[in-house]
């Protein structure tokens, strides 16, 4: 984990089995490939959080109920630390709300070719059925697909900017984080300023 500081405000960046959890003004972001990051949030505690589980294994029989699984296993830890931590903090189960990102699969499968699931489609399927049973809206997500992605996740309006990955372009992209940053913190102050804008 790495964090990040500009005045009063904070970015950290979690790795791999990671997760943060704050009610400060913070960015939380994460580089995902087959990972999959829930971003939670209160938005009336105003409390905010994110993961990012991994797994190790490549593919996933499709027959297997998905809690069982290891994407399952390591799923649900994953998620029960880092709503466990929100809720010490403040959070209230019943205001969690979810948005969804990663699950990407970089490798190429032909439709009906076998009875495997691949670990990205695995993680896709494993964080809408945990959400789903678990009663937590899931708002927003970009889930799936053969890009990694740059995830920011902003307690200011709580809103997520993602960025997918491009090897085609040589862009800085250390630069172009750094700039959605800058436009999180302005977000943010003005969100601070006016109390209404919280619900």
């Amino acid at each position: 984990m790495r964090v990040q500081t500009l005045g009063r405000f904070k970015k950290v960046i979690i790795q791999p089995g990671e997760y943060f959890v704050s009610g400060e003004a913070t960015t939380i972001s994460t580089l995902l490939g087959s990972c999959v990051a829930a971003c939670l949030f209160d938005p009336v505690g105003r409390i905010i959080g994110m993961n990012h589980f991994m797994l190790s294994n490549r593919r996933y029989s499709s027959d297997l109920p998905i809690h069982i699984s290891e994407a399952g296993r390591y799923g649900i830890h994953a998620m029960e630390l880092l709503i466990n931590d929100m809720l010490k903090r403040g959070a209230q189960r019943k205001y969690l709300k979810a948005k969804a990102f990663g699950g990407a699969s970089f490798i190429k499968k032909t439709p009906g070719s076998d009875n495997f699931t691949c670990v990205g489609e695995a993680n896709c399927r494993f964080i809408r059925e945990f959400l789903s049973n678990d009663g937590i809206p899931l708002l927003s997500y970009d889930l799936g697909g053969d890009k990694g992605r740059v995830v920011h996740f902003s307690n200011g309006d709580f809103a997520v900017h993602v960025r997918k990955l491009d090897r085609q372009k040589s862009e800085s992209l250390a630069t172009r984080d750094h700039e959605c940053w800058l436009r999180t913190i302005e977000m943010q102050e003005q969100t601070l300023l006016i109390p209404e804008l919280w619900l």
